[in-house]
Order: C-alpha cells, then structure tokens, then sequence
C-alpha cells in the first residue's frame, strides 16, 4: 500500500513555503529601511491559508489589454503595509514592527517543521510496526 504524503503531511508543507517566503518578503523589508520611497510588503498568512483550502481558482490574465494583478508569491498577494509613523522620504519600513514580525514568523515556522516531523515519526512507527 503506497502513502499519501498529501494525507498524511495535511497543509503543514505548503504553510511551511509560504513561512518561507513570508520570511524572505520581511527580510527585504528590513533590508531596505533606508531606502527612500521603500514601501514595506507582507503576505497575510489567514487569507492565503483560507484561500488555499477553500480553492485552488485564480485569475488570470488572458489578453495583453487586461490588468495585470498585484505581485504574488506562491499564490498569495503581497499587500503594503500602513505605516503607523511615516518617513518624509516615503519610506514605509519600520524597522521595530518588521523585527517583530520576523521574529513571529520565525517562531512560526519552527512549528511548521516541528508538525512536519511529528507526522514523519509517526509514519516511521507506524512501518516500525512499534
């Protein structure tokens, strides 16, 4: 009997990459603190989840003419984040807010990898026959 790694690993791999690259969209931010007319991005991780699970349907762009949608990664929008204090330079990084984000997404995506490899020991057992 084959396993189904689908089945069996549920959203954990896909909320992991999107972890991922949420990771890289906050580094970036930081990165360009300095950055004149810089605007800070993220990716708002319950739609995208919500939106994943509900379906896999997007827009897309057919003819030249057609607007084009805003920048995605994997699927998700990246949506520019309000500034709670603005820069005169139009930059809108806070580099306070952005440490703190990362440091969540950090946090959350060690809980991704630690599902993921509950799940793989509980396979391993499970062939074991332990």
């Amino acid at each position: 009997m084959a396993i189904n790694f689908d089945n069996a690993l549920g959203i954990h791999p896909q909320a992991l990459a999107l972890r991922e690259k949420r990771a890289e969209t906050l580094a970036a931010n930081l990165a360009n603190v300095d950055t004149p007319d810089y605007k800070a991005r993220d990716l708002d991780f319950k739609a995208v989840l919500s939106q994943t699970l509900a379906s896999n349907t997007r827009l897309e762009r057919t003819q030249a003419g057609h607007i084009g949608g805003q920048s995605t990664v994997l699927g998700a929008d990246l949506l520019y984040r309000n500034p709670q204090q603005p820069s005169l330079d139009g930059n809108t990084v806070e580099a306070h807010i952005e440490q703190a984000k990362y440091a969540e997404n950090a946090v959350q995506y060690q809980a991704s990898l630690r599902f993921i490899n509950s799940k793989f020991s509980g396979l391993m057992t499970a062939l074991r026959g332990e």
